[in-house]
């Protein structure tokens, strides 16, 4: 009896051992693979413990990230003095003459995504690996003669901010890496659509930023952003405006 239920135990382990091998290897997903490679070759772990200035319309901008906690600044200057704006872990602040002042919640939101966009474009593809970043491999296509991957972004309602609903897509250079291109819906101030041509890249300490030509759809035009690539390269988008950071600074974390 008790050969017999060794037996029984020695075949069952084999089934198992057999099954196992037999099961096909897990396939990276491509779109995860795309954008960390992204991420990668525009700075990749230099962004985590970093200081980062630069100029946007008359405006200063100041990004600091250290061992996970995160500040952003924007510093102008109107009739009323010199406002330094101020987002981090905690939330908003609003300080004009260095002085704390109280902003009204509607005002601070608004405020807070202001800020928040242009330090978010400015480091991109930085920020594409966030918990609440889904992504999605669109395949492969060709803009003139270059071929890209095209990745498609969305983001959880928990931990994708108030505007969650935003979508972008992506097109990353099958050759370099590099976000040419990238296309997005949004829905605050009545919402929209806009496609964007990076132009005259710049390294700074190690990290890369690029400037964009800003386009919209002909008026009334009701394409899907995955095919505004189509609509760039038929001449169906108007310019609407540069998007150019200048005095860029980088200062990176020597004890990190």
């Amino acid at each position: 009896m008790r050969i017999y239920i060794i037996l029984i135990v020695l075949f069952l382990a084999a089934c198992g051992k057999t099954a196992n091998e037999s099961l096909p290897e897990e396939q990276p997903d491509p779109a995860q693979t795309v954008i960390e490679k992204a991420i990668e070759v525009s700075g990749g772990e230099k962004y985590l413990n970093s200081t980062i200035r630069f100029d946007f319309r008359d405006r200063s901008y100041v990004g600091t990230r250290k061992n996970g906690l995160f500040i952003y600044e924007r510093l102008f200057t109107d009739s009323l003095g010199n406002y330094h704006d101020i987002l981090d872990n905690k939330g908003f602040t609003r300080r004009l003459n260095d002085q704390d002042i109280d902003v009204v919640d509607s005002m601070a939101q608004k405020y807070t995504n202001s800020v928040n966009s242009v330090l978010y474009f400015a480091l991109l593809p930085y920020g594409l690996n966030d918990p609440a970043v889904i992504k999605e491999y669109l395949g492969e296509t060709e803009i003139g003669e270059k071929r890209y991957h095209k990745v498609k972004i969305t983001f959880m309602q928990e931990g994708g901010g108030v505007d969650y609903q935003d979508v972008f897509v992506y097109w990353v250079n099958m050759e370099n890496h590099f976000i040419d291109y990238f296309g997005y819906t949004y829905e605050t101030d009545g919402g929209g659509k806009r496609f964007r041509e990076a132009y005259d890249p710049q390294i700074v300490n190690g990290i890369r930023f690029q400037n964009y030509i800003n386009y919209e759809p002909k008026e009334g035009d009701t394409t899907d952003i995955t095919q505004f690539d189509s609509l760039y390269v038929s001449g169906q988008l108007d310019t609407l405006s540069l998007i150019e950071l200048e005095q860029i600074e980088v200062e990176l974390d020597p004890s990190i």
